[in-house]
């Protein structure tokens, strides 16, 4: 997977890193996105509405937006070795104990736990990998290591759904956080780089990270992340669900295909971003984010082509929606990296981590909940004052999914502003 980086001129070490750290994400992804197979088993067993069940995600995502600041500056001030360690250590421990749960408030306490864990993976780890490669080559590292995202989401429906209906969701948990037993030494036997830029010399430890605050780029890039955010995860949360209740695939089958969807479009969506990204920054210093900008544009109608297959088609659906989910990966290796381009070396960490802040609590943090929350309203109105039944339900996650389209299309607009930010940051520097 990391063959293409070769080109790059990486070293043996950091190609080994490299690989290192994109376990970690998986792992990262994997145990984030668990429940997302498992929504149709836990709504029976605990008898919750969508709402509740949204809830899950975005308590989550403000748990991990909130403890992601203070954790972020660790990251520019501690091991960052140690620190992912640590926290693998936690959100692997918590996913499995997420497994005994006897209701609805035990699981919820779990997931909380699990947020904070995981809150120190995309700090520590982007800035390792921004001391560990050279500018020129920063869009494959990152797009490398969020490659991640789309491989972690296929592992995680194609295995946890299965696992779920043969086994069980308690075990489908526990299976969920065994790989932490081999990331943890594997992670600690890496060496660290240097907190220095390559690309930009020594740091500069006098710069304070109120400077960022004044940064316009940054925060345009910011509420890009919270777009980003809500589309990715209302979408990885309901695909599966919306597979079962409206095209009346089993829950094995619609994680299985959602996985391996999500995995395929992902990957490739992260390749091209990393091929293009290093090819397009020759030419242009804020190629990236407009690169971005037009794979979210192109995504909305793939999206809504998928909303508007009917139902018992699954497959057209998948195939609509899995050429959208590519080209939403394809933000992460773009902008992550033009993040770096845009703060100093010794801010990488706190950057990261304030982006987080607002892209979760702002975007992630709502898209489930709010998705949720749609999807009970208009299955209310489909059961036309009726206690609700399987179809109502039904109807309303379809209708409800129509916000991610329209979501995206203020994306590539909101993208297109940041790279204009950008470039006036860029010329005044």
């Amino acid at each position: 997977m990391f063959q293409y980086f070769r080109r790059g001129q990486a070293t043996e070490p950091a190609l080994t890193t490299l690989g290192v750290l994109f376990l970690v994400n998986v792992l990262n992804i994997y145990d984030r996105q668990a429940l997302g197979a498992l929504i149709e088993p836990l709504r029976r067993e605990f008898h919750l509405s969508d709402t509740q069940l949204g809830a899950l995600p975005a308590a989550f995502t403000i748990v991990y937006a909130l403890a992601g600041l203070p954790l972020g500056r660790l990251a520019d001030t501690w091991s960052r070795k140690r620190l992912l360690a640590l926290g693998v250590a936690v959100w692997a421990g918590l996913t499995a104990l997420g497994g005994l749960a006897s209701g609805y408030a035990m699981l919820f306490a779990t997931r909380m736990g699990v947020g904070i864990g995981e809150a120190v993976c995309a700090p520590a780890a982007t800035s390792w990998i921004g001391d560990l490669v050279s500018a020129v080559r920063r869009t494959r590292a990152m797009a490398g290591f969020m490659m991640a995202v789309p491989v972690g989401v296929m592992l995680s429906f194609a295995i946890t759904g299965p696992v779920a209906q043969a086994h069980g969701w308690r075990t489908a948990l526990a299976i969920a956080a065994l790989p932490a037993v081999l990331i943890v030494p594997a992670l600690l036997g890496r060496p660290e780089p240097q907190r220095e830029s390559i690309a930009g010399g020594p740091l500069r430890p006098e710069i304070s990270p109120l400077s960022l605050m004044r940064n316009p780029a940054l925060w345009w890039i910011a509420i890009s992340g919270a777009l980003v955010n809500f589309i990715l995860y209302s979408f990885s949360t309901f695909v599966s669900a919306l597979m079962t209740r409206f095209h009346g695939l089993s829950v094995g089958q619609a994680g299985l295909w959602s996985g391996i969807g999500s995995g395929v479009a992902g990957v490739l969506g992260a390749v091209l971003a990393g091929i293009w990204g290093d090819r397009i920054i020759r030419k242009s210093r804020t190629g990236r984010v407009r690169l971005a900008a037009g794979s979210a544009l192109i995504a909305a109608p793939l999206a809504l082509a998928g909303i508007l297959v009917p139902a018992g088609r699954a497959t057209a659906a998948i195939v609509c929606f899995m050429l959208a989910y590519g080209l939403w990966q394809m933000y992460y290796g773009l902008v992550y990296s033009a993040i770096h381009d845009v703060v100093p070396a010794s801010l990488r960490g706190t950057a990261m981590a304030a982006y987080y802040l607002v892209m979760y609590l702002c975007g992630g943090a709502f898209g489930p909940l709010v998705t949720g929350r749609l999807s009970d309203h208009f299955a209310r109105q489909a059961a036309g004052g009726m206690p609700l039944n399987e179809a109502a339900k039904a109807i309303g996650l379809h209708q409800a999914m129509y916000v991610i389209p329209l979501l995206s299309i203020l994306l590539a607009g909101v993208l297109w502003v940041a790279a204009t930010a950008m470039n006036r940051s860029l010329t005044k520097s």
